[in-house]
């Protein structure tokens, strides 16, 4: 009972951290002339539409100027008319919507941040219960560099900007974290149910949702519950079904695209019309090191990622596959399929689906490597204060969230960022780029041979022989 309340005591602190960093940029603006902009309008009108009339129709909010409370100036409707009488609904998913549809009905846009500001709380305690209770991280460990990591950039910047990051985010952690327990109907729906809701929070999550179905269906299997995995694989085929007919007579396709006036042509244009891929491969660094999109120049933490993650991968804990994997194919989606990652956005939103799985996987390896935890939190300090200070001048008109966030007064990413290549730039800009490369590879060998030498002072066992995945239900001991 007393490691139970240790853990309830921790997700309490990490939940009231996030939440609290978050909501301190409620108040900022996204750009001038605008409390939100581009996509964000977008749901919340939605959001409106559904709170007022039950239905996803925004032509009536957009006629009658219900935006003009967020978005002061004309509005990029984004639509199309979908029938004579100038049905409009926006090119986005609508599960998003959905879930903002009481708080804007009640108190408007700020409500509707306050409620991600909360989720983005719940995403951090529900991560360190992932890494705690199925990795088998220490509590104190785990307090600390979860902490540390969802009060900093991008986790916390998604808190308040009104996309479905973080409630994606919250669905991939709840799912991975239910097929690693013990198969049982709660574990097994709430499986089906996550995995489901990111299709519908959107259509670019669906990659990285297969990846994570796929994997968890053959760890069914592998424990000898094909009963079970059989079920669910019916129960998403079902569910996937609705998903297309529902796209097919509400948008009009296969995705909320082809109700976009950007994608008039093809609802796939949203990949782009000729894809460069190897041009868009500069991105696997870029996503880390780009000086202005890049994860590590506001939250120098994110450095710590290709070590460890390669410490995670040999180690190979139960459910391994469940963390790396996804995030991987989160990255690849990110890398060659997203039109962009230089977006009308705070950098790193491709990723945010997928980087609780790193915030454990990193908890894993520090607490196998404790003298790294003072790094990681004071690089993750470097985010949190960043992300503090830009809300402060977002929230006083000094800069906004979107248009001019780089040029903010922040001294320590001022010293920083010159440091870091644009993957956008020059020959030269590349070659500095590629000394990075080599800096990111030699730290995911670093981490690759330190479990080496770890398993040969331990034995022929591993290093994670006595450190077995934990289940509360199972009565084991929280460390």
């Amino acid at each position: 009972m007393h490691d139970r309340r240790r853990l309830l005591q921790a997700i309490l602190l990490v939940a009231l951290l996030a939440t609290a960093i978050a909501a301190s940029a409620i108040p900022a603006r996204s750009t001038y002339g605008a409390q939100v902009s581009v996509d964000e309008p977008q749901y919340l009108m939605t959001a409106l539409s559904l709170g007022n009339d039950l239905n996803l129709d925004i032509d009536d909010e957009i006629a009658g100027g219900e935006y003009l409370d967020f978005h002061e100036v004309p509005l990029n409707t984004q639509t199309i008319n979908l029938r004579p009488d100038g049905q409009r609904i926006s090119p986005h998913d609508p599960l998003l919507p959905a879930i903002l549809a009481l708080p804007m009905r009640l108190g408007g846009w700020q409500a509707a941040r306050a409620t991600l500001s909360v989720l983005a709380g719940l995403l951090a305690g529900a991560t360190l219960w992932l890494a705690v209770v199925r990795l088998g991280v220490a509590v104190r460990t785990a307090t600390w560099v979860v902490g540390a990591l969802s009060a900093a950039p991008p986790l916390v910047s998604y808190g308040s900007q009104v996309y479905p990051e973080v409630p994606a985010a919250l669905a991939m952690v709840l799912a991975v974290g239910a097929v690693l327990g013990s198969p049982s109907r709660r574990s097994l729906l709430l499986f089906t149910l996550a995995t489901t809701a990111l299709c519908w929070l959107s259509v670019k999550y669906v990659p990285t949702t297969l990846v994570l179905v796929l994997l968890g269906l053959r760890r069914l299997v592998r424990t000898n519950h094909r009963a079970a995995a059989l079920g669910v694989a019916t129960a998403l085929t079902a569910l996937g079904i609705v998903y297309l007919t529902v796209h097919q007579r509400v948008y009009g396709g296969w995705t909320v695209y082809a109700a976009g006036d950007h994608f008039v042509a093809s609802e796939f244009q949203v990949i782009g019309t000729n894809p460069d891929l190897w041009g868009r491969s500069r991105r696997l660094l870029g996503l880390l090191v780009d000086r202005s999109f890049g994860l590590a120049p506001w939250t120098p933490a994110w450095l710590t990622l290709s070590g460890f993650l390669a410490a995670f991968v040999r180690r190979r804990p139960d459910g391994w596959d469940l963390l790396a994997l996804p995030f991987a194919a989160g990255w690849a989606t990110a890398t060659w399929v997203a039109l962009t990652m230089h977006g009308w956005w705070w950098p790193g939103r491709q990723l945010v689906v997928v980087l609780p799985l790193a915030i454990v996987l990193i908890a894993h390896g520090v607490d196998r490597a404790r003298a790294t935890l003072a790094p990681v939190v004071a690089g993750s300090l470097v985010g949190t204060g960043a992300w503090l200070w830009l809300a402060v001048e977002a929230s006083t008109r000094r800069r906004t969230i979107v248009v001019d966030f780089e040029e903010t007064a922040w001294p320590i990413y001022r010293l920083l960022r010159h440091t870091f290549p644009d993957v956008r730039g020059s020959t030269g800009a590349m070659l500095w780029a590629g000394a990075w490369g080599v800096l990111v590879v030699a730290l995911a060998v670093w981490g690759w041979r330190s479990v080496g030498r770890d398993q040969d002072a331990r034995g022929s066992e591993g290093a994670d022989a006595d450190v077995p995945p934990l289940d509360l239900n199972s009565g084991g001991a929280i460390r």
